[in-house]
């Protein structure tokens, strides 16, 4: 004797081998044994056999109309095996009452269920409901899959171009748009990018970095609304110094300027000034809520973000010829054994003299230059003194690091001679050593600036934000550790107020340190341990890193059209660790398949197979090792 039980929405029908009142025991035809309800049991048979009922049960089934089931059935609720008898006209076998069951329970919209083997037919109007939903449904799907064959041909349906703007950063993954974009995918083996721009979606590979950047961060666009400042700090002293600032000529924040004076034999005052913002943008007004949403300024080749409105840059960088805020750090100290005597610091105005370039000076400012008096230099009474400091201040600091640093790697700017958003755009590779004099001497002084101010908050238990290392492991915190391989018992970075928003908090309780004194902690705009500014540095941490990481994206890609617009076929490279080389020839470090092991350092030279400027992948093989 044989069963057709229901098991978990599965029909199965098989070989009785045990029954009591309740339950019984039944074997499939591999001869596993399984315990079932009585109750789940829809009729028993003794012919045919349990998987030949099954296999013509469902052929007969589907002969079975629908609609005509649905009509003749009674109207209230009934048993599926009793309709059987009736539509048959006879007595039903088991595959006829069984093919009845499947029919019914494969058309749900035509007969609702009522228990086991009971069904009751659907009113008209709720079953003409249904239909038409399953019609929309099915032409939908259909729809769907037209899509799907033909983003898999290569052509971009209209519809999904309408929404390929949100595919990659925000999509409806409900939306017959996504579903049949993500078939598309599955049956192509790609990755969205891929088939988004082999499909045209995006003109090039450019615009779509550009898009997935910005929609992810800056969906409102980068530009500020329009801010009115009031003629902040007018008021206050003009300092009698002559100061000049040294950056890069496609800086336009200029948050630091240096100055000598009172210069008597090896005794000078050096002054160290940063611009003032944290006088116009104050915790919790609506400025600091525009720096605090962008947290630094970005930077890529050809673009710059900046994190402040146009506005307050204008009034607070520290243009040539115009008097601005500044907050001024002195050190008086002696040229000659790099002692510092003394510091203070001042709220007052300064009037730079000139905005001074890397790229006009750094030929001519060399070291062989700054250390003979006799040589033509330019700003020379200027730079000497400076010069003179900061050889000593890095020497002080070697000393407590124990090893001089390494600074010999050559760094680039990129420079775009057209716009940056056309992957035709001629781009330049200018390098720049980085221990080169002019950014020695400017580095030495503001890590001198954010050393002794990191002290001045810590002195007088107002909290800043840190930057350490310890053991190697470099970290933000609010407070004042060692950061040792700068070889500086305190780092607080507050010396680019312009552009981080770390500096701008720093200069607040800085500014109130130093109008208060020992009472500033307790009127500084950031009290100990205030939970705000724990939230500032995850939020700068996370904010700075994807900055950092498209800045890298894009330098990577640009160095790679670089490359191309220069028709390089073979490149040198150094080897760093494994299959890890970096170019000679230009700022890209690249893995070279199946490079056999060889030493740090060593010379290689490689033929360029490939570029893919979506992945920012160049495609190496070895040409030949250098000599040792």
């Amino acid at each position: 004797m044989y069963v057709l039980y229901e098991d978990s929405g599965n029909f199965k029908a098989e070989k009785i081998f045990s029954q009591s009142d309740s339950t019984m025991q039944v074997e499939s035809e591999s001869g596993k044994r399984s315990k079932i309800k009585n109750a789940s049991v829809l009729f028993s048979f003794e012919q045919p056999a349990p998987a030949a009922l099954l296999e013509q049960g469902q052929a007969l089934a589907q002969t079975l109309e629908i609609d005509f089931l649905w009509e003749c059935a009674p109207q209230e609720e009934f048993e599926a095996a009793t309709f059987a008898q009736d539509y048959f006209g006879h007595p039903p076998s088991a595959v006829e009452k069984a093919a009845v069951i499947f029919a019914l329970n494969s058309a749900p919209a035509y007969f609702h269920r009522r228990g086991k083997g009971c069904y009751r037919p659907a009113p008209p109007d709720i079953l003409a409901a249904a239909l038409a939903a399953i019609e929309k449904k099915q032409k939908q799907a259909a729809l769907q899959q037209t899509w799907t064959d033909q983003m898999v041909a290569g052509t971009l349906p209209p519809e999904i171009a309408a929404v390929a703007q949100t595919l990659l950063t925000r999509p409806d993954k409900n939306s017959m748009e996504w579903k049949a974009f993500e078939a598309a995918i599955d049956t192509l083996g790609t990755s969205p990018e891929k088939l988004l721009l082999s499909l045209g979606a995006w003109p090039h590979a450019l615009a779509l970095h550009q898009h997935r950047f910005m929609s992810a961060h800056f969906p409102k666009g980068t530009q500020f609304a329009p801010v009115e400042l009031g003629n902040v700090g007018a008021d206050l002293p003009l300092a009698d110094v002559t100061a000049y600032s040294v950056d890069d000529s496609s800086t336009i924040e200029i948050d630091d300027a240096l100055s000598v004076s009172a210069q008597d034999g090896d005794i000078a005052t050096i002054g160290i000034h940063i611009a003032a913002p944290g006088l116009a943008v104050t915790r919790d007004s609506d400025l600091d809520k525009l720096a605090r949403s962008r947290m630094s300024t970005v930077y890529i080749p050809g673009l710059k973000i900046p994190m402040l409105p146009a506005e307050l840059i204008n009034a607070f960088s520290l243009d040539a010829g115009q008097p601005r805020p500044a907050l001024s750090l002195y050190v008086k100290a002696n040229l000659a054994t790099g002692e510092l005597l003394s510091w203070e610091t001042r709220l007052e105005r300064i009037q730079v003299r000139e905005n001074l370039r890397h790229d006009m000076l750094d030929a001519v400012v060399t070291e062989e230059a700054l250390d003979d008096p006799e040589s033509v230099l330019p700003h020379g009474e200027w730079l000497r003194p400076l010069w003179r400091f900061a050889q000593h201040l890095s020497e002080q600091r070697e000393q407590i690091r124990g090893k001089p640093e390494n600074n010999n790697r050559v760094e680039y700017s990129f420079v775009l001679d057209g716009p940056y958003d056309d992957p035709d755009t001629p781009v330049r590779l200018v390098p720049r050593r980085r221990n080169a004099p002019l950014d020695r001497l400017v580095a030495e002084y503001m890590i001198l600036t954010n050393n002794l101010w990191g002290g001045l908050l810590a002195k007088h238990g107002v909290p800043g934000i840190y930057r350490s290392q310890q053991a190697g492991r470099v970290r933000m915190s609010t407070h004042a550790l060692p950061h040792e391989a700068i070889g500086v018992p305190q780092y607080a970075w507050s010396t680019s107020p312009l552009r981080r928003y770390v500096d701008l908090v720093n200069q607040w309780q800085i500014l109130a340190t130093a109008e208060h004194g020992v009472s500033a902690r307790l009127v500084a705009p950031f009290k100990p341990k205030d939970a705000d500014l724990f939230a500032i540095i995850g939020a700068f941490d996370s904010q700075y890193a994807a900055w950092s990481d498209y800045q890298s994206s894009m330098e990577r890609y640009w160095c790679m059209r670089w490359l191309q617009q220069q028709g390089m076929h073979t490149v040198q490279a150094t080897v760093l660790r494994d299959d890890l080389v970096r170019l000679d020839c230009a700022p890209l470090v690249i893995r070279v398949p199946a490079l056999p092991e060889l030493e740090r350092g060593q010379l290689v030279t490689l033929d360029i197979l490939g570029f893919d400027e979506l992945a920012l992948e160049l495609d190496c093989r070895l040409r030949e090792v250098a000599a040792a």
